[in-house]
């Protein structure tokens, strides 16, 4: 594992036509599917978006391996089948909840479980049929993946390790993926996760009908949020001769079908395209924020987004909350109290987040659905409050949180509420906010406050 943590190499930027060869002239240099490809190699397109999606949305690579993927016996449902994937929600195997959820972390299994039997759903709404939709899933995993590879025929995986980094090989290289960074897996892509660190968790939201794209700056400008330079593809890699029994897993309407086959998944020499796995290190986000008053909305801090038809609205923003400068003057700079017509999941890579003082922790996780109250706990706004006459510029450190937030309305797992990781006093981190209404302005209790010491100094 050592050797091959030292030799990766990535390809810089976003939405890129890369190209690369693992071996001088493997890839056509005139045509995409020739005749006789270099080294006698099977030409394969992978498409992520229909043919004829528009030309600055269409995304498809062109790999070209040591034998084609469709070399394989026939899918058969997965034995034992998985039951805590969903794909499709509904009254079966979710139920609506409009209240304040929280979860403690989940501890990693005593009994070897690799990524595919640690992935379970937390909530989710719409169709992996239906194209439009998203999940989110959390995983807990202490081996890796060995003689096999998943494929998640539903939609596009990001993945958000919170502990243990991943070593994830794809049919496009390799990508080593640390807790503080992320990569996004797209919907078709066979890959394989390795633990260099023996054990990982983490969290997994999936999208369908969609890909996940930068946001728009507007009046922000050409720079800042994630850099485009700042996402890293794999180059290519491969490997070669007989594995025989080697099982490829398929995710396919939220269901798991297995199929043999005799050698690696990942034998491509060479590809080109600009449907590609990617990383990137949420520690290079360059956040902006207020410099005079008032908290910002949240939406500021997107690294990336799905859109849905709506200008605007998505079906996935990812959100982050760095380390970062609070200087708001007369502000409470804690997140506003807040109900909102989107959904937020939040969860927590390490520290602690601004608006709760205690009871979330990493690896733990937060659902506040559409129009649910939700902001910080009282120990927080107690805080805040009591340092009005002491609010010197600030840096928040040490901290990185994260929210998936949706337009549509979640439905949540039956076993995630069932879950003895479900923290059922949630709500009392609010119960203790009293009452500081005055007939009385504040501000002419300060200004009295003021008059008198001067008397006083007179």
């Amino acid at each position: 594992m050592g050797e091959k943590l030292a030799d990766l190499e990535y390809q810089p930027g976003f939405g890129n036509h890369f190209s690369s060869e693992a071996i001088a002239g493997a890839l056509p240099r005139d045509q995409n599917s020739p005749l006789v490809c270099p080294h006698g190699l099977y030409a394969e397109q992978i498409s992520g978006t229909s043919f004829t999606s528009p030309r600055k949305l269409n995304q498809r690579s062109w790999l070209y391996r040591i034998k084609p993927s469709v070399t394989h016996e026939p899918f058969k449902p997965r034995v034992p089948a998985h039951t805590r994937l969903v794909s499709e929600f509904d009254a079966s195997n979710s139920r609506t909840n409009p209240t304040q959820l929280r979860w403690r972390p989940e501890d990693v299994p005593d009994s070897p479980t690799d990524f595919v039997d640690g992935l379970y759903t937390v909530c989710g709404a719409g169709s992996s049929f239906l194209r439009h939709g998203f999940a989110i899933h959390m995983y807990t995993a202490n081996k890796g993946m060995k003689d096999s590879a998943f494929c998640n025929a539903d939609g596009d995986f990001l993945f958000v390790p919170q502990a243990g980094r991943v070593w994830i090989e794809t049919e496009c290289g390799r990508l080593l993926v640390s807790p503080g960074e992320i990569a996004v897996i797209p919907q078709g892509f066979r890959f394989s996760i390795d633990l260099p660190d023996g054990k990982s968790r983490g969290y997994v939201a999936e999208i369908y009908g969609a890909h996940f794209q930068l946001p728009d700056l507007g009046p922000i400008g050409a720079n800042g949020l994630a850099a485009p330079r700042d996402f890293l593809a794999p180059t290519a890699w491969f490997e070669e001769g007989l594995r025989p029994d080697y099982t490829i897993v398929q995710k396919f309407g939220g269901e798991l079908f297995t199929a043999k086959q005799d050698f690696s998944p990942f034998n491509v020499v060479a590809w080109h395209g600009n449907y590609v796995p990617y990383k990137y290190d949420l520690h290079k986000f360059c956040p902006y924020n207020t410099v005079l008053v008032d908290h910002g909305d949240p939406s500021v801090n997107t690294v990336l987004t799905a859109p849905t038809d709506k200008p605007g609205v998505a079906l996935l923003d990812f959100v982050i909350f760095p380390p970062r400068w609070l200087v708001a003057e007369h502000t409470f700079r804690p997140p506003y109290y807040h109900r909102n017509c989107m959904s937020e999941f939040m969860g927590l890579i390490y520290g602690a987040y601004e608006a709760k003082a205690d009871g979330f922790l990493p690896g733990g996780a937060s659902l506040h659905s559409c129009m649910t109250p939700h902001g910080p706990d009282t120990t927080t706004y107690e805080a805040t409050i009591a340092r009005v006459n002491a609010m010197a510029p600030s840096k928040l450190t040490g901290t990185m949180a994260f929210m998936f937030e949706s337009a549509l309305i979640p439905r949540v797992c039956h076993w995630a509420l069932e879950s003895p990781f479900l923290d059922h006093d949630y709500y009392q981190c609010w119960i203790g906010l009293k009452s500081h209404f005055s007939r009385i302005s504040l501000n002419e209790t300060n200004i009295e406050s003021t008059e008198k010491k001067n008397e006083a100094s007179e």
